[in-house]
């Protein structure tokens, strides 16, 4: 048996050719369209919810609160109903990363483990996955904000 390039068997190679032809291609521009439109529809509806908060007498500054807490309860709504899963499967990181995606991170384990009950079940794995983001988080604020403080920034 010959060998071939770089020490392979010339059937090792010609599958490997074979299987880059077939391969199917990510499809990188449609996922990013995708993400961009979901995103972008996820913070259109953000900006809304805050114009809707100065309406009724708030500040911008003062209604980035309320829109938080409403679009965190939207997204863990959608996730209970099943509806955000869709919206993640379609929009990629336009689905996961706003705030909204945070809230889905957080119910979509509790409720894969709801049935174990609502101490060891939910409220056991309500933090699974958004807890080392929050850890890692805090833990960054605390160490910019003591740069910040050291260097008489702020």
């Amino acid at each position: 048996m010959g060998v071939g390039i770089r020490g392979q068997d010339p059937r090792i190679q010609r599958y490997h050719a074979y299987a880059n032809r077939i391969r199917p291609r990510p499809a990188v521009i449609r996922n990013a369209w995708w993400a961009f439109v979901v995103g972008g529809m996820i913070s259109l509806l953000g900006q809304g919810i805050t114009w809707g908060f100065q309406q009724v007498g708030l500040t911008e500054n003062a209604a980035a609160t309320p829109t938080s807490i409403v679009l965190v309860g939207l997204g863990a709504l959608f996730t209970g109903l099943g509806w955000y899963d869709r919206i993640v499967k379609h929009g990629g990181m336009g689905g996961t990363l706003p705030i909204t995606g945070f809230a889905n991170a957080m119910v979509a384990p509790a409720m894969e483990f709801r049935a174990e009950g609502l101490i060891m079940g939910v409220g056991a794995k309500l933090f699974t996955l958004a807890g080392p983001v929050l850890v890692y988080g805090m833990a960054t604020a605390f160490v910019m904000g003591a740069i910040r403080y050291a260097l008489g920034i702020g």
